[in-house]
Parts: structure tokens; C-alpha cells; sequence
């Protein structure tokens, strides 16, 4: 063969060599994500509720970190308690959907699977970030001194009355009434948009007391306008809050406790792609100092963070044996 055939020949092989590398590499691109300039950010509860602080707090670090680029929209949806926004997320399809989260916490799922057909299979579970606990508050006006006055209240005829977000403010409600041996026509409960809408009708002494996680009151105590009266953990709270005792501590009681986790979703039609790059985001997050400190250690939470798979697995079992325990097919 001549030199000009083998030189014809080489560059033919190179060429071909060649395409398939761009080949491959239109393909890698293909498969990677980045998110849009905007991205849109549902919360199903009012503005200054546990749920609102919790992802505003992120998508805070996530443009400060620069964790991730764009800008994050966030909005509060709460018709239908909420399920108006749950559905229209679970429902996006396209760019839409790989551009769109949602926060989703046991205080959503639980009226979900109970008013709607919506589950967590509806939704792709991106990582849970924190576990957070309840406390009982009471307004400066409230006539009972303590929450073991007010039990005492409720058994002998009064009726008392305690304002809460959704979910599980209202589990923990009832399992707390159970344990005290109460009847909700005693002391009655009074459902709020969220947590946020609850301790304003607590200032406003519409109810005499409220449920709220350490996130949403801690302004109000340190304020001196709201004050903690039970801690419904199996132990004290510290700072601020370490003046409220337990059930076990105000009475022949067994300590009450819902943890509620704290999680991030996505439309179902997300991309594997996207999920993964929100859920490594979320778990740079986590790892941030502003997280541990301005989050996590001020409002009293408990660290969790859970990527998409072990997120998925916790949230699916948690999802079972709620239904289970309500007799929800």
C-alpha cells in the first residue's frame, strides 16, 4: 500500500474515531442536568410556619453556598389544606418537572393518604433533612397558669381550647388527649393553615394555648410573648425552651412524642438525572455550618439527612404503617 493510501486510511480511522468520541460525549451531556434559571418552590402551608422557615432556610444556602445556580421562587399553597398543591406538583411533566420541589413532611403525607388518592409513590422523594418535635405554648393572656391547670380544667367540666397546624400537630393532639384521658369536647383543637396562622390566633387570644415546633415559636419566646408549658418529647428541651416539663413530669402520665421528619419531593416525571443532583444539593446543604447552626442547633432539631434512596425506602415503610395503623387501603 502507498504512503497517500495508508495516510487516506489513517485519517479515515481518526474520523471515524473521532465521531463516536462526540458521539459518546453528546450522549454524557445528554444525560446531565442543570437546573433552570428559576426554580420553583411549593410549600403547602402559610408563610411563617414551621414548613415556610424550613425552605426558605435552604433555598437561602443553596443561593449563598451557591449550591445551586438560579434563582428559587418560593410558593405557599394552601388550598385544600394543602392538597391542591400537592396534586399539582405530583402532576408536572417535561422541564417543568425536573425545575420544580416541594417540601413534604410527615404533617403532609398524613392527611394525603387520608383525603386524597395521592401517595408518596405519586411524588419523587429527594432526601429528609431533619427530624423536628412539638411543644405546647401558651399566650401571656391565658388564664391558666400551667398546662397541668389547664388538664385539671378540662376533667372537671371546662373546656379548653388549643390551636395547631395539620397532620401531625393533630396526631400529637390526640395521642396526647389519650394519654391524659380527655375528651375532645373538653379540650377542643382548632386547625390552622399552619403553624404560623395558629400562634397568631394564640397572640390574639382566639385559642389559649398552641402546638408548635421550636422553629415557628422561637421569635415569640425570646419576645416573651409566647411561653412553653409542656414539652411533648420523652425529655426537656434546652434554652429558651427547658422551663417546659414533660407529661411525666405534670402528672401520672407517659411521655407523648411525634417526631415529624422533615423532607423534600419532587414531581413523579423528575428525571433520575435531577433527582440526583437535588438530592447530592440537599445533603451539601446539610453539611453547611449555617444548616447546623442557624437551623438545626437554633430550633432544637434533630440531624437526618437521608438521600433519595434511603429517603424513598423511610418515607415508603413510614407511609405503610401509618396506613396500616389507620385502616387505609
Amino acid at each position: 500500500m502507498g504512503i497517500k493510501k495508508k495516510m487516506v486510511t489513517l485519517l479515515a480511522v481518526i474520523l471515524i474515531l473521532s465521531t463516536a468520541l462526540i458521539g459518546c460525549q453528546s450522549q454524557e451531556v445528554s444525560k446531565t442536568y442543570t437546573p433552570d434559571s428559576t426554580i420553583n418552590w411549593t410549600v403547602t402551608s402559610s408563610p411563617g410556619g414551621g414548613s415556610d422557615i424550613f425552605t426558605r432556610m435552604i433555598s437561602d444556602i443553596m443561593t449563598t453556598e451557591k449550591i445551586a445556580d438560579g434563582t428559587i421562587v418560593v410558593t405557599n399553597k394552601t388550598d385544600g389544606g394543602g392538597e391542591v398543591g400537592r396534586n399539582d406538583v405530583a402532576h408536572l411533566q417535561g422541564n417543568k418537572a425536573n425545575n420544580t420541589l416541594l417540601t413534604f413532611n410527615s404533617g403532609d403525607l398524613m392527611p394525603m393518604v387520608k383525603n386524597t388518592k395521592n401517595r408518596s409513590s405519586n411524588f419523587r422523594i429527594l432526601a429528609i433533612m431533619a427530624v423536628d418535635k412539638q411543644l405546647i405554648f401558651k399566650g401571656k393572656n391565658t388564664k391558666y397558669n400551667d398546662f397541668k391547670e389547664a388538664i385539671e380544667a378540662a376533667k372537671n367540666g371546662g373546656t379548653v381550647i388549643i390551636g395547631g397546624s395539620k397532620g401531625d400537630d393533630i396526631a400529637t393532639y390526640e395521642a396526647m388527649l389519650e394519654e391524659i384521658g380527655v375528651s375532645k369536647d373538653n379540650m377542643k383543637y382548632i386547625t390552622y393553615d399552619s403553624t404560623g396562622d395558629a400562634i397568631t390566633a394564640a397572640l390574639g387570644d382566639h385559642v389559649e394555648f398552641v402546638i408548635s415546633k421550636p422553629a415557628a415559636a422561637s421569635q415569640y419566646v425570646e419576645a416573651g410573648t409566647l411561653i412553653p408549658v409542656l414539652a411533648l418529647a420523652t425529655e426537656r428541651y434546652t434554652g429558651n425552651l427547658a422551663g417546659a416539663p414533660t407529661l411525666s413530669e405534670i402528672g401520672d402520665y407517659e411521655n407523648v412524642e411525634i417526631p415529624v421528619w422533615r423532607g423534600i419531593a419532587a414531581p413523579a416525571a423528575m428525571s433520575d438525572e435531577a433527582v440526583a443532583f437535588w438530592s447530592e444539593a440537599l445533603g451539601k446543604v446539610a453539611e453547611t455550618q449555617k444548616w447546623k447552626n442557624d437551623y438545626i442547633d437554633k430550633n432544637k432539631l434533630v440531624p437526618d439527612y437521608k438521600d433519595t434512596v434511603k429517603a424513598t425506602e423511610y418515607v415508603t415503610q413510614y407511609e405503610k404503617d401509618y396506613m396500616e395503623a389507620n385502616g387505609i387501603k
